[in-house]
């Protein structure tokens, strides 16, 4: 085993770009909340894009390695030290044996994303090593003592050189910075499957207004709160399946939008969709945060 937790922080998960086309067996797709981040911080360390990594919420995360390692830190932005100096985020780091990595609070953003060259070596199922919250399928949580182990180094890795190498092909990663909690996050949305279950003036309120992110967010959804859609159709609707990134529309006419382990069947309309380039950031939304669709 090559790290140790010596403290979890609120919620660190073993996460990678998830299992898709599984809903069948009533799993979502899992993965990371914010890909972008998890396939940057892999390219830079040298790993395949989609190794398993840690998404790491709110900070509080702290790892003795017991040996060496190259790591990177990316996704949230705040401050992150080894063995107490600060480090960059956004590039690869080398790690002595017997190095602390400790993660602070994010100043903006919500999630951490860590890739250790190798990859975290954690079981899989359906061939993802995906923690999924909603049906508790995939690795546990992250616990005070829990060694973790690290996968094999494969040969000509481009750890330290800025740059991933992804079917032989150098490339060269983006760096997308976190969003700031004191502006609006934009989200592009398409109309759903169930627009028509809504009067007009429930479409132009979904895209003019500035909603804002309850705190009774997580990983299964992203909670909205603002001034209520109308829905003119009030017979029962039959559960049907749920897509990534719906956002659906109960009762109280509140949206919630399907994150990552989102349930994969629903009862409730769908007005909109949105469009999975966008859904990263809504990964890195603060509660309190407004959120601005646009369509």
């Amino acid at each position: 085993m090559a790290i140790v937790v010596v403290n979890p922080g609120p919620l660190t998960l073993v996460e990678d770009l998830g299992r898709q086309g599984w809903a069948s067996l009533g799993l979502s797709p899992s993965g990371a909340l914010d890909r972008q981040s998890l396939r940057l911080a892999n390219l830079l360390v040298g790993n395949p894009v989609g190794a398993a990594g840690l998404e790491i919420l709110l900070g509080g995360l702290r790892l003795r390695f017991v040996t060496a390692s190259t790591v990177a830190v990316t996704g949230a932005e705040g401050i992150v030290t080894l063995n107490g100096a600060e480090i960059t985020l956004n590039q690869a780091i080398r790690v002595a044996p017997g190095s602390v990595l400790d993660f602070g609070v994010p100043l903006f953003g919500l999630r951490y994303y860590l890739a250790v060259q190798g990859g975290i070596d954690a079981s899989k199922l359906l061939g993802s090593s995906s923690t999924d919250m909603l049906s508790g399928e995939g690795p546990a949580p992250l616990k005070s003592g829990e060694q973790l182990g690290i996968g094999r180094v494969s040969n000509g890795s481009s750890a330290g050189t800025g740059a991933g190498h992804l079917n032989n092909v150098a490339i060269l990663p983006a760096i997308r910075r976190a969003p700031d909690p004191g502006r609006a996050i934009t989200a592009r949305v398409d109309r759903g499957p169930r627009a028509d279950w809504f009067d007009h003036d429930s479409w132009r309120r979904l895209v003019s207004q500035d909603w804002t992110l309850s705190p009774d967010s997580n990983r299964i959804g992203a909670r909205l709160v603002g001034r209520p859609l109308n829905q003119t159709r009030r017979e029962e609707l039959p559960s049907e399946g749920m897509v990534l990134g719906a956002l659906q529309v109960p009762p109280s006419g509140l949206p919630t939008v399907f994150l990552a382990d989102h349930p994969v069947t629903g009862g409730y309309p769908v007005i909109a969709v949105v469009r999975r380039a966008d859904l990263d950031l809504l990964g890195q939304a603060r509660p309190g945060q407004r959120i601005r669709f646009l369509g």
